[in-house]
């Protein structure tokens, strides 16, 4: 067997509703089964699916606040009031800040932006850069991606005598801020109909409603801020990402270009993920670092020199940032070991000196990755007295909900159910780390704290070609609310394994069923080919790709995880090195000896490894089995199989002196013999074996075993190497000697075990496995 990395929850389509969709729409099954497994199961639905265009934009209008907004901002432009956008340091932060003062500029407005520094005024509002820039000029507040939760801050630059209206698109709490105006998606006294807008969303939609239309070329914007900052794909934030992704890919913008190069991607190949791993990554750099305001002024740039430069130095932040991840993350996880060892906690609340506020959001998403926990790190100032950081949760344990239960001790916290920031008292760390342990003492069942992958498209191999592959462009993108497929092919033959790279890292498959071929790639998982015995089914579940080599394209899968429910058997018959062998068996084997012999054969070269005796030590179960001799008997072979109850079997079936070709005398040779003895009466077996062996073209070892069961059927005695007849005895069959049901056996065993075909040997241990059948039908020997 092999142990899939995470528990699979396997949705399958209706066939019948993927039929009917591929017919009407004369799309590929595959395509088919995606659509129905994301709940478009109607022809019409996938139609609009398919085909989304500038009518799946709502009329900003339907959001609470807007006529008024609009008025108030038309009116300060008209009388050339200094408005200033106040933004957060992230990517949907910048891309809000560039798509709403972008629209204010085409009306003329006297519009300058703002960004938080997150070490100096931490997340969202901030009264004292408030007053700065009401001391600066600011006369209307527009905040952008932020200032829901600003309770104070807002009352407070309200009564600086500043017009303050709120965007934003975080979770509200009970009371709203006292703003002139609040627009929010999901306003309790608005009736928007899509409510999952991303800050850079709720910006362009006040930004097409102070200019009379949607603004299409700022979509580049809105689908990077929307992607970036993992809101649902659906509604218009699919048509505002699909159409700004097809826009980016023709982009002409400096910032576009210059981002593309310094990341070394293709622009005509950008997709959503090129936005989440490689555009947002560095539009966050800044502002995880320091001062976010170059990553608008990229934005913005027009012009392909300053904007290079600019990307140049988001690259490098970029890489500053990796670098300060992994050693931070390096000390958590030291951390975690020292306080909890392997009694990893329900929540894991980190904190350390010194670490960079600005990623230890990241660092908290690989603990929970890697732990599969709600995780928050703390950054540690002993100057101010207080713990800054970032938090990320598991399904079933809802951060916003769960840390407002703890708002007496956060005096500030933002954020949703998967992910939040914070700041607190260091005093008060350790009753946040206490009581979020009990809160989810209650939420966290064992079942959700195991690793859980949703697989909703199972596949044959069939379905699976390069047009079926390529059309997976007309339902992208993917994201959150429209998940990128994971496929499933089950129980598929391995037509080869073998391990590639450099290092043998890498893992690279054949998958087989019937004359349908698949080539898979599992990167990191070289070490699993030794885990694969031959023929061995598995089930695989991954993406699927094209690899283009040589101007041929074939498809190929790119596994994410793997699983064996079957058991194996290898088969190291014959590898006389042990050297050869014995680095492939698994560290927890048992090693497991028929004879002493064996075992003072192997002894040297497995130095402090155990080798069980059967018939003489306890076998207990084990996953790994090495029989490294072969049994003497049925019954020994049966022992070690049913007491070990492993998945894995490796032979190796070491005989000293093999029978299987010497073979057994036949009976002629036996009759010969007896006549030849019973004429001479007595012979001198030492003295005369060599002139019978040369006469008869017989072995001496031949020679010798007929002698021994002549012997113990009491047909001869035999002293001090004379061999002489007795008087007839009555009749006796030549399988009564313990000698030739011995070698008779040990050739049967050898034929079976050590010469027969890998798949007749498989058949062998399948039917030793099911001890009762074996019991019951007597299948071998």
């Amino acid at each position: 067997m092999i142990q899939s990395k995470k528990r699979w929850q396997i949705e399958r389509p209706d066939e019948q509703l993927v039929e009917q969709l591929a017919n009407d729409l004369q799309l590929s099954t595959m395509l088919a089964k995606i659509l129905v497994a994301r709940g478009v199961t109607t022809s019409e639905q996938a139609t609009a699916y398919l085909h989304m265009d500038e009518t799946n934009l709502h009329d900003p209008f339907l959001l609470y606040g807007m006529t008024e907004t609009v008025e108030c901002l038309k009116q300060a432009i008209k009388e050339q009031k200094q408005i200033t956008v106040y933004g957060d340091y992230d990517a949907d932060g910048v891309t809000s800040v560039t798509v709403l003062t972008t629209a204010l500029e085409r009306l003329g407005a006297n519009v300058n932006f703002a960004i938080p520094n997150r070490f100096e005024h931490g997340y969202g509002p901030n009264k004292d850069y408030f007053e700065q820039l009401h001391t600066e000029g600011t006369e209307v507040l527009v905040t952008v991606d932020n200032g829901i939760s600003g309770i104070e801050e807002i009352a407070f630059a309200k009564s600086l005598g500043m017009t303050v209206i709120v965007t934003d698109h975080h979770e509200m709490g009970e009371q709203l801020p006292e703003a002139d105006a609040v627009i929010h998606p999901r306003h309790p006294k608005g009736e928007y109909p899509f409510g999952e807008l991303a800050g850079v969303g709720v910006a362009f939609k006040l930004a097409s409603a102070l200019l009379g239309e949607p603004p299409l070329d700022l979509l580049e914007f809105v689908a990077i801020g929307t992607v970036a900052d993992l809101v649902p794909l659906e509604d218009e934030n699919r048509y505002a990402v699909k159409e700004g992704i097809r826009r980016l890919r023709r982009s002409k913008r400096p910032a576009i270009k210059a981002l593309m190069q310094v990341s070394g991607h293709e622009q005509e190949a950008l997709s959503e993920e090129t936005i989440g791993f490689t555009i947002g990554p560095r539009l966050n750099a800044p502002g995880r670092l320091g001062d976010a305001d170059p990553a608008v002024h990229l934005l913005k740039s027009k012009d392909e020199q300053q904007a290079m430069g600019i990307a140049e130095e988001l690259n490098e932040l970029n890489k500053e940032r990796q670098h300060l991840v992994k050693e931070i993350a390096k000390e958590a996880e030291e951390q975690i070991q020292i306080r909890y060892g392997n009694q990893v906690p329900y929540v894991l609340v980190i904190e350390g000196e010194g670490w960079n506020p600005g990623v230890v959001g990241i660092v908290a998403s690989r603990l929970t990755e890697k732990f599969y926990r709600p995780a928050i790190v703390l950054s540690i100032d002993h100057e101010t007295g207080l713990a800054k950081g970032s938090a990320r949760s598991i399904e079933g344990f809802d951060l916003y909900k769960e840390l407002s239960k703890n708002a007496s001790i956060l005096p500030h916290f933002g954020g949703h159910a998967m992910a939040a920031g914070m700041s607190l008292e260091i005093a008060d760390v350790e009753l946040l780390r206490s009581n979020l342990n009990e809160q989810a003492k209650e939420l966290l069942t064992d079942e959700l704290l195991q690793p859980k992958l949703s697989i909703d498209v199972p596949l044959s191999l069939h379905e699976i070609d390069i047009a079926a592959i390529e059309a997976l462009e007309l339902i992208r993108p993917f994201g959150v609310g429209f998940p990128k497929p994971v496929f499933l092919l089950e129980q598929l033959e391995t037509a080869s394994v073998r391990k590639i790279g450099a290092s043998k890292d890498h893992l690279k498959l054949e998958m087989a069923d019937g004359d349908e071929r698949l080539d898979a790639i599992h990167f990191g998982a070289g070490a699993l080919a030794d885990e694969m015995a031959p023929t061995i089914k598995l089930s695989l579940t991954g993406d699927l790709q094209i690899n283009e080599w040589n101007g041929r394209k074939k498809p190929q899968m790119l596994v994410e995880d793997i699983k064996c429910d079957e058991w194996q058997l290898f088969d190291y018959r014959g590898v006389r090195d042990p050297a050869r062998w014995l680095p492939l068996i698994p560290e927890q084997a048992a090693f497991v000896a028929f004879t002493e012999e064996a075992i003072h054969h192997f002894t040297p070269f497995l130095k402090d490894v155990p080798i069980k005796l059967i018939g003489r030590d306890t076998l207990s179960p084990v996953d790994s089995i090495v029989l490294i001799d072969l049994p003497q008997d049925e019954e020994q072979l049966k022992s070690a199989i049913g007491s070990s109850q492993a998945n894995r079997i490796y032979l190796h079936l070491y005989v000293h002196d093999s029978m299987y070709f010497e073979k057994m005398p036949d009976r002629q040779q036996f009759g010969w013999y007896y006549s030849f003895l019973k004429k001479r009466g007595s012979f001198h077996l030492r003295d005369q074996m060599d002139m019978l062996s040369k006469h008869k073209g017989w072995k001496k070892s031949t020679i010798k075993f007929m002698t021994k069961v002549f012997y113990e059927l009491e047909f001869v005695t035999l002293e001090n190497g004379e061999i002489t007849m007795m008087e007839p005895a009555e009749k006796r069959d030549l399988a009564e000697a313990p000698s030739y049901k011995k070698r008779q056996q040990q050739i049967k065993l050898e034929e079976l075990l050590l010469y027969a075909p890998y798949q007749d040997l498989k058949k062998v241990f399948n039917s030793l496995r099911k001890i009762e059948a074996v019991e019951e039908e007597k299948l071998w020997i």
